[in-house]
């Protein structure tokens, strides 16, 4: 592809929590001191039951099954794309989508996100980049967080960026090279509880901030978390269901208890996992940036050590989804948009495959 001053690009972000699709079209103008963006346009796709059924069970199927899936999802993916540039009357470069992880075992050198990139390009007839792990684990990467390179290059003036969504992770540069790591599960624990009460999120924490902390289910979260700060492993689907979901799912604890427990682990993990520099900047976005109970208890732990900083709404819900267009920019540009020194590879590396350019 023919490098250029200027791109405008869709991002497709499909979050663990299953919260919906993020459509987000984005400019990126090149400068001499680096890159700055706007976000045109951007939609959240809930997704429909039988979507949020197939997505949700789809680690359980057999390979045949997953292949025709991964191609139903990818003609999905295109078709809303397809939808929202017709309905927005849009002139766009190309589709840069993340997908939807349904695997993610780094230690056994594997990583899969759902969602055919060559179906997308021949739904919509648009070049595209998808698969921006893969080529990460490969090099003995965890393929995770992917996010921080755009951290790096499009919100510099913070001292760390915090993603609140299904995971909670964070990036921040230490001695010049950008570091970043998962801290702990977050909104798929607390989505999670809330379908118990029938409803897809704890608005505003609400439920959580009526409840009480049950002091033995906290100490269990952090001895499980504890075992994980050294190393900051990259976090899925399989830890979830394996260690932390039977946790949550003790009926003996009442259900707004266990939701404010939960909110407390996820609080002090992440102020745990903040550097110690006084009033250090934090750019919180995603999902979990909505939920004031959170909030307030993450500044509870935080003291003067950091300031917590919740941007304009759009930057919140679709940071992510502006991040993976621009990571595609930078793939498209040639240019190193995977850093070892966030996720241990063997090198940088230049991540997705690119179809139809």
């Amino acid at each position: 592809m023919k490098m250029a001053n200027k791109y405008k690009v869709i991002g497709l972000m499909s979050g663990t929590s299953l919260d919906g699709l993020d459509v987000a079209c984005c400019t990126f103008r090149k400068k001499s001191s680096g890159w700055d963006y706007t976000i045109d346009k951007a939609i959240t796709v809930k997704y429909p039951a039988a979507w949020y059924s197939k997505l949700s069970q789809a680690h359980l199927l057999s390979g045949e099954a997953l292949m025709a899936l991964d191609a139903e999802y990818g003609k999905y993916l295109g078709n809303v794309c397809s939808k929202f540039i017709s309905l927005n009357k849009l002139n766009v470069d190309f589709i840069s989508s993340h997908g939807h992880t349904i695997f993610h075992q780094p230690a056994r050198g594997f990583t899969y996100q759902l969602g055919n990139g060559n179906t997308i390009h021949a739904v919509t007839g648009l070049p595209v980049i998808s698969d921006f792990r893969s080529l990460d684990v490969a090099l003995g990467g965890e393929g995770a967080p992917l996010v921080p390179a755009g951290d790096k290059f499009l919100f510099e003036e913070y001292d760390v960026c915090l993603n609140l969504g299904g995971i909670a992770n964070l990036s921040m540069d230490v001695k010049g090279a950008r570091h970043a790591f998962d801290i702990c599960f977050c909104n798929m624990g607390l989505n999670y509880l809330a379908t118990k009460a029938g409803k897809e999120i704890d608005t505003d924490g609400d439920m959580a901030a009526s409840g009480e902390v049950d002091s033995a289910l906290l100490n269990r979260l952090k001895k499980i978390y504890a075992s994980l700060r050294e190393k900051r492993p990259s976090l899925g689907r399989e830890m979830f269901e394996k260690q932390i979901k039977p946790l949550l799912d003790n009926e003996d604890i009442d259900l707004n208890d266990r939701l404010a427990t939960f909110t407390e682990s996820i609080a002090f993990e992440i102020i745990q996992a903040l550097p110690s520099r006084k009033n250090a900047s934090v750019l919180c976005t995603g999902g979990g940036a909505f939920n004031a109970f959170l909030i307030a208890r993450m500044l509870h732990y935080a003291g003067d050590d950091a300031a917590l900083i919740v941007p304009e709404e759009n930057v919140i819900k679709f940071k992510e989804a502006l991040v993976f267009a621009f990571l595609g920019v930078l793939r498209a540009e040639g240019d190193i948009n995977c850093l070892k020194s966030v996720t241990h590879a063997s090198r940088d590396s230049s991540s997705g495959v690119m179809t139809g350019f």
